[in-house]
């Protein structure tokens, strides 16, 4: 927390000598972010840099969400269609190993012009973002309790240190929703989708309960369409090292840990599921050394020094992460601490079962003891990331409902569709994790996996209209926005919304300079804004055949 957050929270909260904490103070700013995201920092820097008082309310000690806690890749295919505060945060990356390693070192490569960062890094930068613009003050580490809703309209929300409980109340014009939960449109009662739409909802071919051949592009016996509550797993995204002066090796095995998380792997060496792809594409985690190994267990990609950006990778079947974030999302702050500690073990359990099981083969062990916790990130918390990788959680009921259609175009030529309030591009192809353990007969994919479907994923403008609830007013929500799940598979991804954050901090300060609801916002002037700022708003046109 800021000193200016510091000395709102102690003049907010009136304390009986008791020690009884009393309905809190209001603080009164023109715009409040919940979520310390970067969506939520994109958000309340926009506003910011716009001359609005923001408040940034963020769960955790720490900015920055996924980019901040071990996401060290950006998940960008197509650069030329995210531009805005993103571009400018990747600027800022570059700069910094430029500055402070020289142009021509391996780290300035190894950054790939700001692409790639150590979360260390990405913190940093995300802070001076923030430093920079005095009417910004943050509030970390609070968990929010409640929104205040009047005839429809988020009035104030109330928020509680989760170090020693005092209350702060915060009212504003207009409320952002920058959580991966969607935490603050649920708590004002506005409508959302949890689960999978069937395929016949929306007549979308990748809906539903679904088994896929992601290689060969084919749908599998089981593929029923059917809708369920069944989320993507969750994971937690690692940084490790392979520098043995900055390693932090682990020395025992998580509290609960049971070698038969992971037995499944042994089948997958041995039926070839951990051999390389059929079609190897550069920044997808793919390593040629751990091909045919356990180590393939885990996504690895190098970032600079000396670390490795590493992700759990979903395809074999025994990926033991399914169904493990069930009442999550609905849950209180105890459950999802426990969920997030469940998580944790399972994936330093991983990790020590790699290194560590006699029955793992010696060679793969000694590859898998090439990595390790780093020293210098994550200080604070067992240098161990400190957000859960939250794929897909609520998802709003808007004004507008992106679908699978609207990522893949229309007709037979796929052409994208154009979209009359567009405030920023999409152009991450559908991606999910899978939804459920191995079941009986599954020999190939697990259930609900939809891996990188790069053929048909075209760029796509993505309308205003999906921030806006379809009931409540005073809020805009650019990461738990509405889309189905599977059009949520491939908006998820932190570049994307950061342009959506930058929108919205955009559209909540025209609201308030023009004395109206988000929902009523002029488009064509917000579009001018947003073009002022860099923001990519339309993809590139394909180009028509010759006749």
């Amino acid at each position: 927390m800021n000193s200016l957050g510091v000395r709102l929270l102690l003049l907010s909260v009136v304390m009986l000598s008791t020690g009884t904490v009393l309905r809190a103070e209001e603080q009164a700013y023109d715009v409040v972010v919940v979520g310390g995201t970067p969506g939520g920092i994109a958000a309340a820097v926009t506003a910011g840099r716009l001359g609005r008082r923001v408040a940034l309310v963020e769960y955790h000690d720490h900015l920055g969400g996924m980019s901040a806690s071990g996401l060290g890749k950006s998940d960008v295919e197509n650069r030329a269609m995210i531009g805005g505060l993103f571009q400018e945060f990747t600027q800022r990356i570059f700069a910094h190993y430029v500055k402070t390693y020289g142009t021509d070192s391996e780290n300035a490569q190894l950054c790939r012009e700001g692409y790639y960062f150590e979360p260390a890094v990405a913190e940093h930068v995300f802070e001076g973002l923030i430093r920079e613009q005095p009417t910004i003050a943050v509030i970390k580490g609070a968990r929010l309790k409640s929104a205040e809703v009047v005839e429809q309209c988020v009035r104030s929300i109330e928020v509680v240190s989760r170090g020693d409980g005092t209350a702060l109340r915060l009212a504003a014009p207009v409320f952002i929703d920058a959580t991966y939960e969607g935490d603050l449109y649920a708590a004002a009662g506005a409508e959302f989708r949890l689960g999978r739409e069937s395929r016949a909802e929306f007549k979308e071919p990748h809906a539903g309960v679904v088994y896929f051949d992601y290689q060969k592009h084919e749908f599998l016996n089981g593929s029923s369409g059917a809708a369920d509550e069944r989320l993507p797993a969750y994971t937690y995204r690692l940084c490790l090292t392979t520098d043995p002066k900055n390693a932090q090796p682990l020395t025992e095995p998580p509290a609960d840990y049971d070698r038969r998380n992971y037995l499944g792997y042994f089948d997958d060496l041995a039926a070839g599921r951990l051999a390389g792809p059929k079609v190897f594409k550069a920044g997808r985690g793919y390593n040629p050394a751990h091909f045919d190994t356990l180590v393939r267990a885990l996504s690895v990609t190098e970032i600079p020094n000396g670390k490795t950006d590493v992700n759990i990778n979903p395809r074999p079947l025994g990926f033991p992460f399914c169904e493990e974030n069930k009442g999550y999302v609905g849950g209180d702050d105890a459950t999802r601490q426990r969920i997030c500690t469940r998580h944790r073990n399972l994936t330093l359990g991983l990790l020590w079962f790699l290194q560590h099981d006699e029955q793992v083969p010696a060679a793969h062990r000694e590859l898998a003891r090439q990595y390790h916790l780093p020293k210098d990130e994550f200080t604070d918390n067992g240098h161990f990331p400190f957000q859960l990788y939250v794929r897909e959680a609520r998802r709003l009921v808007g004004e507008y409902t992106l679908t699978e259609h609207d990522i893949t175009g229309d007709g037979r030529d796929r052409r994208p569709r154009q979209q009359p309030d567009t405030v920023a591009v999409g152009e991450f192809p559908i991606d999910s994790f899978p939804c459920r353990k191995r079941q009986p007969g599954d020999d190939l994919v697990l259930e609900g996996y939809l891996g990188m479907l790069d053929y048909i994923t075209r760029p796509y403008e993505i309308p205003y209209r999906i921030m806006i609830p379809k009931k409540i007013d005073g809020l805009i929500v650019p990461v738990a926005a509405s889309t189905t799940h599977v059009a949520y598979s491939s908006i998820r991804m932190e570049p994307t919304w950061m342009s959506l954050g930058q929108a919205a901090g955009a559209a909540a300060h025209l609201a308030i300079k023009g004395d109206k609801s988000p929902r009523r916002v002029s488009i064509p002037d917000l579009q001018q804004l947003l073009k002022s700022q860099g923001q990519v708003l339309k993809h590139s046109e394909p180009k028509q055949p010759s006749k």
